[in-house]
């Protein structure tokens, strides 16, 4: 019986599959040609068959003499006269009875129920298309929402990757920097500890703050404000002593945000981009400000200085990081974050990250 069951639905899985298929034209044209094949074959003669009554029937006929009567039953005819007759009489008797049971045939025949199957066919191929239409409407929105479900998760997983290709070429570009930005501070500190001691102490610190801060945050795929302020702060206090008077830095951070959530390495990476390309190319130097607010409930994290300006900056190559930190922010919050590049005044460039705000 299951293996039945089975096989009915799965002809039903296949039947409403084939329905949701085919177009709606289609299927109106293939309803009409039901109907019109059911209209035809329900003129066929031999679409019908008796159904006589099941019941047992008793006839009695009464001759107009009233001295017979006829029986007609399950068992046959049975004939009892009342009373005798003369023999003149008897075949005159033989001829009424024959026609009495001759009219009592024809009257079961008549009585008898003809059922032509043909007279049902047109409702029933009416009834098959009202099922099957019901049948595509359901199966179609079945269908649509599978489909829907099945391009949602693709679409999920090449997010997916591509935020890990992402993620894989800012942890290589990460892994560039920091081996040249951690030589380039171990030969100064070399160097110091010969010419000044004090300065090379207060280098050798904030290199060790640096790593302490920025090792877990390498391995970690979320952060907060706070955690990337520990990584940057002992970062542009190293490039101080390297810099000295050429750079001026300033970070102006409200506490009650440094719970906020924000992209691990992100800050680091545009303070290493506007120190590089906008203020070491310049000569004098310049300054560097590093602030955060909250405005319209989105986290607005803003570096800016006054190098050279994005124009020249970007010549120097800044335009790929940026560009890897855009599409960065795209995978990890979709349209709900943005990266805006603008001029800072009276010179250099202010780059802008705004992400949904919220507090870990």
């Amino acid at each position: 019986m299951s293996r039945f069951a089975a096989v009915i639905a799965g002809v039903f899985r296949r039947y409403a599959t084939w329905l949701v298929a085919i177009s709606w034209k289609r299927f109106i044209l293939l309803s009409v040609l039901l109907l019109i094949i059911a209209g035809v074959l329900s003129e066929i003669p031999p679409f019908t068959w008796p159904i006589m009554e099941t019941a047992p029937k008793v006839s009695r006929l009464h001759t107009p003499s009233g001295d017979v009567d006829i029986t007609i039953d399950e068992q046959g005819v049975q004939i009892k006269r009342k009373r005798q007759e003369d023999p003149g009489a008897a075949a005159s008797l033989g001829q009424e009875i024959r026609r009495e049971i001759i009219d009592e045939i024809k009257a079961e025949r008549e009585s008898s129920h003809l059922v032509r199957l043909g007279d049902f066919l047109p409702q029933l191929a009416f009834l098959f298309i009202v099922v099957s239409t019901a049948i595509k409407i359901a199966y179609a929105g079945r269908a649509t929402a599978e489909a829907r479900a099945t391009e949602a998760q693709k679409t999920a997983e090449a997010e997916s990757l591509r935020r890990q290709v992402v993620e894989a070429r800012m942890a290589a570009m990460q892994a560039q920097v920091e081996p040249h930005f951690l030589f380039n501070t171990l030969a100064s500190i070399d160097h110091l500890i010969e010419v000044d001691p004090p300065r090379a102490s207060r280098m050798q610190k904030n290199l060790i703050a640096l790593l302490r801060a920025s090792m877990p945050a390498m391995r970690e795929s979320a952060a907060t404000l706070g955690r990337e302020l520990q990584v940057v702060h002992p970062y542009l206090e190293i490039l101080k002593v390297r810099m000295e008077d050429r750079l001026q830095a300033e970070i102006s951070v409200a506490e009650g945000l440094y719970s906020a959530d924000f992209p691990p390495m992100m800050l680091q990476s545009l303070v290493e981009n506007a120190i590089k390309h906008g203020l070491e190319p310049k000569p004098e130097g310049g300054a560097l400000r590093v602030d955060a607010e909250v405005a319209h409930g989105k986290l607005v994290v803003s570096v800016a200085d006054t190098g050279v300006g994005f124009g020249r900056a970007a010549t120097a190559g800044t335009g790929t990081g940026l560009s890897s930190i855009r599409e960065r922010l795209k995978l990890i919050y979709g349209p709900q974050a943005e990266l805006r590049i603008a001029g800072n005044s009276p010179a250099g460039t202010r780059v802008t990250v705004v992400v949904p705000y919220k507090t870990a």
